[in-house]
């Protein structure tokens, strides 16, 4: 339950490179790297609905640990995959459909943070939010 709540980007590291590796176009990571993205996590046990807020689109995505799901990120990029949880971190492993290259993602709580990681052909990249 400490994920839940609602999360505002603060900064982030590395980011438009990881843009890079993932393959999105310069002008998308110069806008990617601006998002506002606003994160509302809801936990009911395994079960978990996250809200994504940001200049460029609303969802709403509801999951279940260890459970497969499809996802799409802001630019297209079309997943499969699912979160996990290992101690305190939420741990995704997500293959992209285009290319079936796998992209890494956790979430911890550290401090009064939210630490969102990527990990994508050897580019790891953080995203920090504040409650």
């Amino acid at each position: 339950m400490a994920f839940d709540g609602t999360w505002k980007i603060d900064r982030n590291e590395n980011y438009e490179k990881f843009m890079e590796a993932m393959g999105i176009g310069m002008m998308k990571r110069k806008l990617g790297a601006h998002d506002n993205l606003k994160l509302t996590i809801q936990q009911d046990g395994n079960k978990f609905i996250v809200k994504e807020a940001s200049n460029f689109r609303n969802i709403e995505i509801e999951f279940t640990l260890g459970v497969n799901f499809e996802y799409s990120l802001a630019d297209g990029t079309e997943l499969s995959g699912a979160w996990t949880q290992e101690g305190n971190k939420l741990v995704g492993t997500f293959t992209r459909k285009d290319n079936g290259k796998v992209l890494k993602a956790y979430r911890e709580i550290v401090g009064d943070e939210l630490v969102q990681t990527y990990v994508y052909e050897g580019v790891e990249s953080k995203r920090f939010f504040k409650r």
